[in-house]
Parts: structure tokens; C-alpha cells; sequence
């Protein structure tokens, strides 16, 4: 039996049953993006009140009023991406209040992490959740990256579980229920190691809110602002995690951290850990943006009353060309000894070939019990386990895909990446 998942119907949505009754309950919510509706939620729901420095509130005022003047977003979708705000918030709480009481936390040290970075769908997920199978590094769960501090007074769940798992389970389990071959494209399980920069998320910062909704005020935002402050901010939130785990007697281990970001942010990356081994992944950037855009116009049937396909392309065709021209400009700012390309052919040929030289570059020994780790990860997580979306970027979105290619000649010209998509 072919496991091949064909989407027909990406332009005009067949809504299922379950979607349908979802889109219809959300339209009788009332969804307030008001900044005092959104920062009280937050309040009542971690018992604190002290937010810390005031300047997140712009960040949060330019997502808000983004996000509740489009009319194309789905009453769904509004409930969603205010409850990224709310949830953002209360982390912000709790994340403030966890430093304020333990200042030492400031003193852990962040040493010789690998940060994995490259296109989105490039190979980055792969690389980190490998790197994370070698139990002598910390890695981000997803659960965690959402939920970095317990609530207070949260007690485990009678079975022994973190209430927070629970609810990042229950999460993944209601977007599967609305879209159910996004765990084909982009798992979110719970344990799915996650970029690092949801933890910028408390700060209100970073490009991934570009990937919850079309957002063009907020990405020339970001584009205008220096983004060192919120990476010292993570930086700090990967401190308490460290500082947590410590206090769990998990001892000293170094980080592996990836995130797409990082490509059009490597002086800033450098500046905020300048001991850190990167690894670029590169691949065929059409490619990328037909996944891209798949996905994102897959997800779009129940966020958006019209799925912008034109639009879709548009938008990440110059944001992929924004992080490409930045890489290429940039690459040669990260130490030789203490980087890596990886391209993308090479590695999908040979995964466990490839991680040995990461592993070299990183002065990380590649022991047997690490390389058995490895295999077992790659055995346990085949290609299209969940399933193989057929995508097709000239029939579902009439781009010619050679066309196409030619914006990105620089980049071909520059690194040896092969093209996919004919």
C-alpha cells in the first residue's frame, strides 16, 4: 500500500466534518486582543503580576493590531494566536519571577553549544533531534519550550506526568484532529526537540510569528530591530532551564540548539555565543518554499476564509531570499575550526557519515554508545513514517519551478547545493 498523500484540494478546501463544527463553535467566541484582556489572562493564570521590563508591550502592540485587523483569519484562528499571546505572557511572569528569586541563575553558563542553522525543512529538525539521541547533551523538548517554568503550585498529574506535557499532548492531539497530515510535515509531539527560539516567545520576538499567521507588519518590525537583546533574553531562559535541570542532578552537559533564524542572524548569534560549533544545513531553496508554502496553505483552511496561495509563494519566496542573501553575506564570519556546511543530499545519502564530521568539528568524541544512539534514532524515524506528501509546485500554485531557481543563483553559485524540484 502507497503511503503517498496527495492534496487535491489545497486552493478550495473539502473541510471534514470535525473541522467544520470547530470553524462554526469559534465563530460564536468573542476573541478580545485588547493588551490589558491578554495581560490580565496572564496574571490570573500564574498568580503574579510583575511583567519586568516594559518594552515587550510594543512587540505585543504590533501583534495584536496586526492580528485583529485582518479580516481573512478565521474566528479559530484569532482564538489561537491570542492564546500564543496569553501563554507568551504568562511566561513572561513566570520567567521574570523565577530570576528575580534565584538571581544566580545568571551565573550559569551557556559553553560551547552546537547550534544547528539553516532553511526551514532544509534538515535542520533531523540534525538537532539526532544530536539530542546522545544523552550527553541538553536538548529543548517541545513541552518545555512552551512551558520553560511550572506553574506555581502545580502539582504532577496523578499518573506522575508534568501537567505541562499533558497539555502540549493535548495540543499536538487537537491540531492532528484539524489537520491531520501536518504530523506528515512538521511533527509537534511533545518530546520533538524544538528550536530554541520559542523561548524568545516571552520577550515577544523573533520571526516565528510569521509562521502563525501572514504577518508583514510584524516581520518589517523585526527587520528594523537589532535582535541581540532577544537573544540574550533566550540566552537567559536557557540559563534557568539549565539552572532547573541542575537542580533535578542533571549535571553539566552542553546545548544543541538549531532554529532557520539564526541564518540572517549569525553576527548576532556570534555575539551571544561566541563559543558556539554551527552547523549549516543547505538545500535547493525551491525546495523549501514549495514545502513551505504546502504547509502553510494545508494549515490555512481552517486559519484563513481564503487560502492565499499567490500570496503564500510571494512572501516566502523573498523571506527565504532575505535569510539566503544574509547567509551568504555572513558565512564567513563563523571560526572555520567551528563550522560546518551540511548539505542537504549529502546528508539524507549518509546521515551517520555526516554527524561523525559534525561530531569532529564540534570536539564531541563519537563513541560506540553515541553511534548507536544515532542508528537507533534514524531506524526508529524513517522518511514518511507518518506518511509521504506528494508536493507540486507548478500544479497546485503555477509556479514554474526553474523560474523560480534562477532568483537564487547566488546562493548555487556560493555553496554545493543540488536542485530538486524540475
Amino acid at each position: 500500500m502507497s503511503n503517498e498523500i496527495h492534496l487535491d484540494d489545497l486552493a478550495e478546501p473539502v473541510l471534514s466534518e470535525a473541522q467544520r463544527q470547530a470553524l462554526q463553535w469559534a465563530e460564536t467566541v468573542h476573541t478580545d486582543f485588547g493588551e490589558q484582556s491578554i495581560l490580565d489572562e496572564a496574571r490570573a493564570l500564574t498568580g503574579l503580576s510583575d511583567f519586568g521590563a516594559d518594552d515587550f508591550r510594543v512587540r505585543l502592540g504590533v501583534l495584536r493590531d496586526e492580528w485583529s485587523a485582518d479580516p481573512e483569519l478565521t474566528a479559530l484562528a484569532r482564538i489561537s494566536l491570542r492564546n500564543y499571546l496569553v501563554r507568551y505572557a504568562a511566561n513572561r511572569l513566570l520567567i521574570h519571577d523565577t530570576l528575580q528569586r534565584h538571581p544566580e541563575i545568571l551565573d550559569e553558563r551557556i559553553e560551547r553549544p552546537l547550534v544547528v542553522v539553516g532553511l526551514p525543512r532544509s534538515g535542520t529538525t533531523h540534525m538537532v533531534n539526532l544530536l539530542a539521541a546522545d544523552d550527553r547533551l541538553h536538548s529543548l523538548p517541545l513541552w518545555e519550550s512552551y512551558e520553560p517554568v511550572p506553574r506555581p503550585g502545580e502539582a504532577p498529574l496523578p499518573d506522575g506526568s508534568d501537567p505541562r506535557y499533558r497539555r502540549c499532548a493535548e495540543a499536538w492531539e487537537g491540531m492532528k484532529r484539524m489537520t491531520p497530515f501536518i504530523a506528515a510535515m512538521h511533527p509537534m509531539e511533545p518530546d520533538h526537540i524544538h528550536e530554541e527560539l520559542e523561548l524568545m516567545g516571552p520577550d515577544f520576538a523573533s520571526y516565528n510569528f510569521e509562521w502563525l499567521a501572514m504577518s508583514p507588519r510584524w516581520r518589517d518590525h523585526y527587520y528594523a530591530t537589532d535582535q541581540t537583546p532577544h537573544y540574550e533574553y533566550m540566552k537567559n531562559v536557557l540559563r534557568l532551564l539549565q539552572w532547573q535541570r541542575r537542580q533535578a542532578g542533571q549535571g553539566d552537559k552542553r546545548w544543541v540548539l538549531k532554529c532557520p533564524q539564526h541564518l540572517e542572524q549569525l553576527p548576532v548569534l556570534g555575539r551571544v555565543f561566541p563559543d558556539a560549533t554551527v552547523i549549516v544545513t543547505h538545500r535547493d531553496p525551491v525546495a523549501v518554499i514549495q514545502s513551505s508554502v504546502t504547509m502553510q496553505a494545508y494549515s490555512q483552511r481552517i486559519n484563513r476564509r481564503r487560502v492565499a496561495m499567490r500570496e503564500l509563494v510571494a512572501y516566502w519566496s523573498d523571506r527565504v531570499e532575505h535569510l539566503l542573501r544574509a547567509c551568504v553575506r555572513d558565512r564567513d564570519l563563523l571560526p572555520a575550526a567551528r563550522s560546518f556546511d551540511s548539505p542537504f543530499h549529502e546528508f539524507m545519502a549518509d546521515e551517520i557519515g555526516t554527524m561523525t564530521k559534525v561530531y569532529q568539528r564540534a570536539g564531541l568524541e563519537f563513541t560506540p554508545t553515541a553511534c548507536e544512539r544515532l542508528e537507533r534514532y534514524v531506524a526508529e524515524h524513517p522518511r514518511g513514517k507518518e506518511g509521504k506528501v506528494v508536493y507540486r509546485l507548478a500544479r497546485d500554485f503555477g509556479v514554474d519551478p526553474a523560474a523560480l531557481r534562477e532568483r537564487f543563483a547566488f546562493y548555487f553559485e556560493r555553496f554545493p547545493v543540488r536542485a530538486e524540484v524540475r
